[in-house]
């Protein structure tokens, strides 16, 4: 992490996709832990779309926004877009990494998979022979078309990848609602979370998404609780909450600042609100995660 000289964290780094490929908003690639590409993961970043990691030999210990892991080949690894992470892995590492921005999946996949996005809450998801088999089926077959130039490549991907995140998903959770067809009620529980990742900063009230979504406060909550087990605001707030650490942890923003950003009344508030949902004032959150993790 980078300090700069006013002593003050310097921003996390994001990683673009746009930056990294031309053409379509896709990447897939082999890894192997020696690369200079891989060093460079060892540093806090954040990237702008969803990745897939295969891990298929070594171990990586990992920190995702501030909880730490070690995977042990073989397994997934399975990240949203801002997610703040680090790896620090073996030379003998070797990985599969996917990365695709969140319209790039075909449209029809919704028709399938209830909340496709719901897939990636999982995590790291260790893995038998078996499913490692099944993942790199996928994975040859993404790998090989994004090598070569034939015709449709793209649809050809596109599709691939559908049927590889639903591979993902029946694996890292296999009784999970998320996989049936969908009804009203995971269709609006599924837009509700698209809408808090957009709007959080500035819309913070359920009744803020139950007008977006033509329904009632007591209906969006309700129905959200069913299929999450927590309700609307506490989602929100979640969310809140997460961008909140990564802004006292990585950036350069002062808890007024900050307060601001996230549409709180004032500091005062701010502070209340963070301590209530994480036991700590922000101030001394700053503190004990750049002493825990520097």
């Amino acid at each position: 992490m980078e300090v700069t000289k006013a002593g003050r964290i310097a921003e996390i780094p994001l990683y673009r996709l746009e930056d990294c490929v031309a053409g379509m908003p896709f990447f897939i690639g082999e890894m192997k832990g020696y690369e200079m590409e891989c060093r460079e993961m060892g540093l806090p970043h954040r990237h702008n779309g969803y990745s897939i990691d295969i891990l298929l030999k070594g171990a990586i210990r990992q920190s995702i926004d501030f909880k730490q892991y070690k995977v042990t080949a073989p397994a997934i690894m399975l990240m949203e877009p801002d997610q703040v992470h680090q790896h620090d892995m073996d030379a003998d590492v070797e990985m599969i990494n996917i990365f695709f921005s969140q319209d790039f999946l075909v449209p029809e996949m919704q028709g399938v998979v209830s909340c496709w996005r719901c897939v990636f809450n999982s995590g790291l998801v260790p893995l038998n022979e078996e499913q490692l088999e099944e993942l790199m089926g996928y994975a040859g077959l993404l790998l090989k078309e994004y090598q070569g130039d034939k015709l449709r490549k793209e649809a050809v991907i596109r599709n691939v990848l559908n049927a590889f995140v639903i591979a993902c998903g029946r694996i890292s959770e296999p009784t999970t609602v998320w996989l049936n067809a969908e009804n009203s009620q995971y269709n609006m529980t599924r837009q509700f979370k698209v809408l808090v990742d957009q709007h959080f900063h500035e819309k913070t009230q359920v009744s803020d998404y139950a007008e977006m979504l033509f329904v009632t406060p007591g209906h969006l909550n309700d129905t959200v609780k069913s299929l999450l087990g927590k309700n609307a605001k506490y989602v929100i707030d979640e969310k809140r909450t997460m961008e909140a650490k990564r802004l006292l942890y990585w950036g350069e923003h002062s808890v007024k600042q900050i307060a601001a950003r996230l549409n709180f009344e004032d500091d005062a508030y701010f502070n209340r609100f963070f301590k209530k949902h994480t036991g700590q004032t922000p101030a001394a959150f700053q503190k004990a995660t750049r002493e825990k993790y520097n």
